[in-house]
């Protein structure tokens, strides 16, 4: 009888301590988001593979969510016509059991869990890290043919923002790139 109570009593402080640490480690990876939080905005040339150069206005907003973050970011290329064409877009990103990486949170499956989008259907497979200064949010995009397309964003923090180092790679093949410099609003 004492034996069951010893290892029921241990069994808790298992189930106890299991627990600590899971609140640690969601704890540490908020403490790791914290730094980043906040909006950013910039200018930036951008050049493709052919040599073809736009000018970019930049935004990017990092804000903390539930357990993980958001990174809701814009893009407006100005065209040599005058016009402008603006693009969009917002990713909730949530712990994963791998220390700082971060999975996507795009959508919601059947028992309301939010879930990564499925590349094999044409949606992006989206995830993020930090590794010190650096929060990198990765974009994979397969096509019809199996071809696929894999944007980096890496957003370091630097004095006064944020540095960003863009590049898109098609099937080994480097597309494009940007580098500039996110000033904190």
């Amino acid at each position: 009888m004492v034996f069951f109570q010893s290892f029921r009593i241990s069994a808790l402080n298992l189930v106890f301590s299991a627990g600590i640490l899971f609140l640690l480690a969601v704890s540490a990876a908020q403490a790791d988001v914290e730094r980043f939080v906040g909006e950013y905005s910039g200018q930036a040339q951008m050049q493709d593979a052919s040599g073809h150069e736009e000018t970019r206005d930049l935004s990017v907003t990092i804000s903390e969510y539930k357990k993980g973050f958001q990174v809701q970011w814009e893009s407006v290329t100005h065209k040599s016509d005058g016009r402008k064409k603006t693009k969009a877009y917002s990713v909730d990103f949530q712990p994963s059991d791998r220390d700082g990486i971060y999975s996507a949170a795009m959508q919601r499956n059947v028992f309301g869990h939010a879930v990564p989008l499925d590349p094999m259907k044409g949606e992006p497979f989206v995830w993020g890290r930090i590794v010190g200064d650096t929060l990198t949010v990765f974009s994979l995009f397969v096509d019809q043919n199996g071809d696929y397309e894999l944007q980096q964003f890496d957003r370091t923090l630097n004095d006064g923002g944020l540095q960003l180092e863009f590049q898109s790679v098609r099937n080994g093949e480097p597309q494009r790139t940007v580098s500039a410099f996110l000033k904190r609003n």
